[in-house]
């Protein structure tokens, strides 16, 4: 058997489709991985807890996206479902869908997931996923859903006509009843993540980088018949 090493452009090469095909594998999971958590939401979405104000999980699946994807894939999962339910299917709560949904008085808070998981993701991926850093991360997300949320519905319900007394009587409307469960809702996610984010693949949280051992690329040898 003769031993012949490969020349530097072979090797090049070599480098170049494993490279490919590393980055080919991390687009598909990452595409697996921001569908099924627009799933995700959709399911949530349906899970409505009895209480003297009834309220979904919605916010939960979007803490768990933004905290788990990250902040360009958790982003784009919400708006993946989103764009699925303005299409018409049934994916918002209560089984609704469609433009009249995603415009109408609550409309704002569907608008604020989007916000809401960007802002878990990138203060994620600057902070890490410590049970405190997650848990204000969450707790700043929800500011923002609760933002975008109360005002679309001041806009909607009052027009141009709000004054303070307006905006106090929204905050008692659309914030405050929510506070204790979404409080929890902020625990559990928090702790979710905390304990999964560390057996998620690399390859979710960044795009493959195609580097090698030394093994492989340097003492790579094609063996050859006599």
């Amino acid at each position: 058997m003769n031993t012949q090493k490969l020349s530097k452009g072979q090797k090049t090469s070599i480098k170049a489709g494993q490279k490919s095909q590393q980055i080919k594998r991390t687009d598909i999971l990452n595409l697996v991985y921001i569908s099924m958590f627009a799933a995700l939401m959709a399911v949530c979405s349906q899970i409505q807890i009895p209480a003297a104000i009834p309220f979904t999980l919605q916010t939960f699946a979007m803490f768990m996206a933004g905290g788990l994807l990250g902040a360009k894939k958790g982003t784009l999962s919400v708006i993946v479902y989103l764009a699925i339910g303005l299409a018409g299917l049934p994916v918002f709560a209560q089984f609704s869908g469609g433009p009249g949904v995603l415009f109408g008085i609550t409309g704002g808070y569907m608008i604020g997931f989007v916000f809401t998981a960007l802002t878990v993701g990138l203060m994620c991926d600057k902070l890490g996923r410590k049970l405190w850093a997650l848990a204000v991360s969450m707790v700043l997300g929800l500011a923002v859903c609760y933002i975008f949320g109360t005002a679309w519905y001041l806009a909607v319900v009052y027009g141009t006509e709000i004054n303070i007394e307006k905006i106090l009587s929204a905050i008692s409307l659309c914030i405050v009843p929510y506070l204790p469960f979404d409080a929890l809702k902020i625990a559990l996610a928090a702790i979710l993540v905390n304990r999964i984010a560390p057996l998620m693949p690399k390859a979710l949280s960044r795009r493959a980088s195609g580097k090698q051992t030394s093994a492989d690329s340097d003492t790579y040898e094609e063996k050859q018949s006599p």
